[in-house]
């Protein structure tokens, strides 16, 4: 992880339960005596994150709708922490993008709690923009920080959000990277098993998600292709375009089409345990005009 990133550390159970009570009942010593949670239990990783969320950036009444994706925090926040070191910036006034906000609206909090900066998350489930503004208003802070705009058009991913004459230091996304929902429900039961769940039922009903939030036809590759391209009609309102890429095997059709669309890029890479991951960023030598 990112090294000044507040979650690079082991969880403090005993602090954490101070900052939601709850949290206590799914918390047990395993085989090497270390405490900890079952990952694979929705609830127990939906009390964590309200725990985290609380202990270490005062947000008290964060909720997900039943089924929407539950995301792991602290490799959440180390995205975050890589767009400031990307930004290089020592203005205070950062304003960012999430495309495909979600019901938890985790990075528009994050960024807002961890480094004040304004952001707008959109989605076009409205499911989830309900669910995302229902957690900004439980909080001053994030309500003078956060806005949350409905994506009408599951074609458009800038348009209809970037308001004309409105500049963004960044825009970020984390896509759905499944091609089918039959693909996510097999990803699911895998990496249930990996952490030795018992019956495949339960490894289904254990990891939520919903299809927007999970797969999309073509996959990661296409929704990223189809981002890049949108992008170039907004490269003077945009600093960086960035996101997400789980699948390494995506990078060459990805800087393929970066490099045909004539902009610059770069990739940062991640590591999460053992999990490796990286973003993708890129800008347009027009970006230097900014609109204000």
């Amino acid at each position: 992880m990112h090294p000044k990133n507040i979650h690079n550390s082991f969880y403090d159970f005993k602090e954490l339960i101070k900052s939601n009570p709850t949290l206590k009942q799914f918390v047990f010593i395993n085989q090497h005596k270390i405490e900890t949670i079952d990952f694979a239990n929705e609830k127990a990783v939906l009390e964590l994150n309200k725990s985290l969320l609380a202990h270490h950036h005062n947000i008290k009444n964060w909720s997900i709708p039943e089924g929407y994706l539950c995301p792991p925090i602290p490799s959440r926040a180390d995205y975050l922490y890589y767009l400031k070191d990307l930004l290089e910036l020592d203005k205070k006034n950062i304003k960012g993008l999430d495309i495909g906000v979600g019901a938890n609206c985790i990075y528009p909090i994050l960024a807002s709690q961890l480094f004040n900066w304004k952001m707008v998350g959109s989605d076009s489930n409205k499911t989830a923009i309900k669910s995302a503004r229902k957690n900004v208003e439980g909080s001053n802070q994030l309500k003078e920080n956060i806005e949350i705009r409905h994506q009408e058009s599951n074609a458009n991913l800038f348009k209809g959000i970037i308001q004309e004459n409105e500049y963004f230091d960044f825009t970020m996304c984390n896509p759905p990277f499944h091609a089918s929902e039959k693909e996510a429900n097999s990803a699911a039961i895998r990496k249930t098993t990996n952490l030795n769940t018992l019956g495949s039922e339960q490894h289904k009903l254990n990891f939520g998600g919903q299809a927007n939030e999970l797969w999309c036809n073509g996959g990661e590759a296409l929704f990223i292709k189809r981002m890049i391209k949108q992008s170039v009609e907004f490269k003077s309102q945009v600093n960086w375009f960035t996101t997400l890429v789980s699948r390494g095997g995506n990078l060459k059709a990805i800087y393929k089409q970066l490099d045909k669309i004539k902009a610059e890029h770069k990739t940062i890479e991640m590591e999460h345990g053992n999990k490796k991951t990286r973003f993708v960023a890129w800008k347009f030598c027009y970006s230097k005009n900014k609109l204000r």
